[in-house]
C-alpha cells in the first residue's frame, strides 16, 4: 500500500501540482495581473510556492514519519492562510473568474491528498518524531526531473509574471501628496 502511495504522489499529485501552477499563471496573464492587482500578489505567489517547497523538500528528502507529516500538515495549514490572505488582496482588485477558482480548487486539495497519502506511507513510523535522512533517496532522475519541471513551468512563469509587474509598476505605485512639499 505505501509503495502505491508513493507512485500516486510521485507521479500523479505533483505533475498536477505543477500542472496547476502553470495554468494558475496562465489565468493571472489573462486578467493582466500587472495592471490590477500587480506585484503584491505576485510576490504572494512566490511566498505561496516557498511553502509547499518546505514541505517537498522535507517529501524528498526525509523518511516519512511523524515529523514529516507534522511539517507538511503546517505547510498546509499555513499554505491555507496565505491563500485566504492572497484572495481578499487580489478578488478586489481584479476578476477571479471560474476557471482560475476551479484551478485553485486543486491547488488546495492537492496539498491534503499529499498529506492521506504520506499518512498511508508513513505506516507505524507515524509516531516517530525525529527528522531522519531518507534510508532509499527517491531516484535521482525523477528529482531532476520534478526540480526541471518545477523550474520551467511554475518558477520561470512566476518570474515573467514578477518582471510584467514591475515593468508596469502595477505594485509600485507612488502616492502623489495633495500639496506640493514646501521649497
Amino acid at each position: 500500500m505505501a509503495d502505491t502511495a508513493r507512485l500516486l504522489l510521485m507521479y500523479a499529485v505533483f505533475p498536477l501540482w505543477v500542472l496547476a501552477g502553470l495554468l494558475d499563471w496562465a489565468c493571472h496573464r489573462r486578467t493582466r495581473i500587472e495592471h490590477t492587482a500587480g506585484l503584491p500578489e505576485n510576490l504572494l505567489h512566490w511566498l505561496l510556492y516557498g511553502q509547499i517547497g518546505v514541505g517537498l523538500l522535507a517529501v524528498a528528502f526525509l523518511e516519512i514519519n511523524g515529523a514529516v507529516l507534522l511539517i507538511v500538515a503546517a505547510v498546509f495549514v499555513v499554505h491555507e492562510l496565505t491563500v485566504y490572505l492572497e484572495l481578499r488582496y487580489a478578488a478586489p482588485q481584479r476578476p477571479v473568474r471560474p476557471f482560475e477558482q476551479m484551478v485553485h480548487s486543486f491547488m488546495e486539495i492537492l496539498p491534503l491528498v499529499s498529506l492521506a497519502l504520506l499518512a498511508v506511507m508513513a505506516g507505524e513510523q507515524w509516531r516517530e518524531l525525529a527528522l531522519v535522512r531518507k534510508r532509499e533517496p527517491w531516484p535521482a532522475a525523477y528529482l531532476a526531473g520534478g526540480l526541471a519541471a518545477s523550474l520551467l513551468l511554475n518558477v520561470l512563469p512566476l518570474a515573467e509574471e514578477g518582471w510584467r509587474c514591475l515593468r508596469a509598476g502595477a505594485g509600485l505605485r507612488r502616492r502623489t501628496p495633495a500639496t506640493p512639499a514646501p521649497r
